[in-house]
């Protein structure tokens, strides 16, 4: 491989913000290729991949980390995704939903601790209708009326979105997991769409949601172009938030056997969104931190600038696993926050008290 063809594409990312499949293919398979001295060699291509990421994510958003709190409401849910602990097949999960109460009094400790934007998640689960959230939500904006307030519940009808946006939401994550129809059909049961998905991503946009879409790296059976296929779907998207995450597998699930995805790959993807999409809220997701102790202080070396702590309350908050061996790190306490706030500077950021709102840039 010629390192100077790798240097010159990370030059067309950086001026661009985009490039051919040939040259993105590259980067993504640069594990898979033979270079003259190795591990070495990979690892400093890597690092001026990263470099080139930080300079364009300085450009655009300096070194402010914006902090989510994180709030996984239920951990029940109707779908079967055959990569995820919470599954409603998965009849060893020990369930919970939390009660409005609660989860106004995980917002009023977040608030104190400095959290201005609130991450409702959990699985799809019918017990909350939309008069439940739409009361849950407008409660938290009259509480908290300077904060933003995200949703991460799933797929719904567009009604329903609408109604949540008028109670006080303002972002809604919904990643697409995958943008190739086989690859899609290889992870969920048929009762699932990705065009219904999709339609889903593009209801929430026309709406007027700040909204975020993603994908794991890594997962069972995905291919290089499976991967060229989610940038080019996030290209038509535009989303103001892309999370990404190495799959990580569950023992209670169909994929208890598969790998775990690369942490190397997962970091050059955060580094190659970043170049493609300058504007864009890329989360050091819980998964990095998983797969390795540094994970998200890499993440942010490499491009992202959003971390999400979590909130849940501590007698459920380890039921809600998606995957093995999540982290729950006790970070929403005090002492918890000074800590990552310390880690965060060590990497040459800071975190900072904000809604972190995107930056539009198209």
């Amino acid at each position: 491989m010629q390192i100077q063809v790798m240097k010159e594409i990370i030059g067309i990312l950086a001026e661009q913000h985009n490039a051919e499949d040939d040259q993105l293919k590259k980067w993504i398979a640069l594990e898979g290729e033979t270079l003259k001295n190795g591990k070495e060699e990979q690892e400093s291509l890597e690092e001026e991949l990263f470099q080139a990421a930080d300079k364009v994510r300085r450009a655009v958003y300096g070194d402010e980390v914006y902090i989510r709190g994180l709030i996984e409401f239920t951990n029940y849910c109707r779908n079967d995704c055959y990569y995820c602990g919470i599954r409603c097949g998965n009849l060893q999960a020990a369930r919970y939903r939390l009660e409005k109460k609660e989860i106004l009094d995980c917002c009023r400790d977040g608030y104190r601790l400095g959290f201005r934007t609130f991450v409702l998640q959990g699985g799809e689960d019918g017990f909350y209708t939309d008069n439940i959230i739409c009361d849950i939500v407008s409660s938290i904006r009259e509480q908290h009326s300077d904060c933003a307030i995200t949703l991460s519940m799933g797929e719904k009808e567009k009604n329903s979105y609408k109604e949540y946006f008028k109670a006080g939401a303002n972002r809604y994550l919904l990643r697409h997991e995958t943008a190739s129809e086989d690859h899609y059909r290889k992870l969920h049961p048929d009762s699932m769409s990705l065009l219904n998905r999709k339609r889903c991503l593009f209801d929430l946009k026309e709406i007027g949601y700040q909204v975020g879409a993603g994908f794991m790296v890594g997962s069972p059976y995905q291919t290089t172009n499976n991967l060229i296929a989610d940038l080019r779907f996030l290209q038509e998207l535009k989303p103001d938030m892309i999370g990404i995450g190495p799959y990580i597998t569950h023992e209670q699930t169909p994929f208890a056997c598969m790998e775990n995805g690369s942490l190397s790959l997962t970091l050059r993807l955060l580094s190659i969104l970043r170049l493609m999409f300058p504007y864009a809220l890329l989360p050091a997701t819980t998964a990095l931190g998983t797969i390795h102790p540094d994970g998200r202080e890499l993440g942010l070396r490499a491009g992202a600038n959003v971390v999400m702590p979590n909130l849940t309350p501590r007698d459920v908050r380890e039921q809600y696993t998606l995957y093995k061996n999540k982290i729950c790190t006790g970070l929403e306490d005090a002492q918890g926050i000074e800590l990552l706030k310390k880690k965060i500077k060590q990497t040459g950021y800071r975190i900072v008290i904000d809604r972190g709102d995107v930056k539009k840039f198209y």
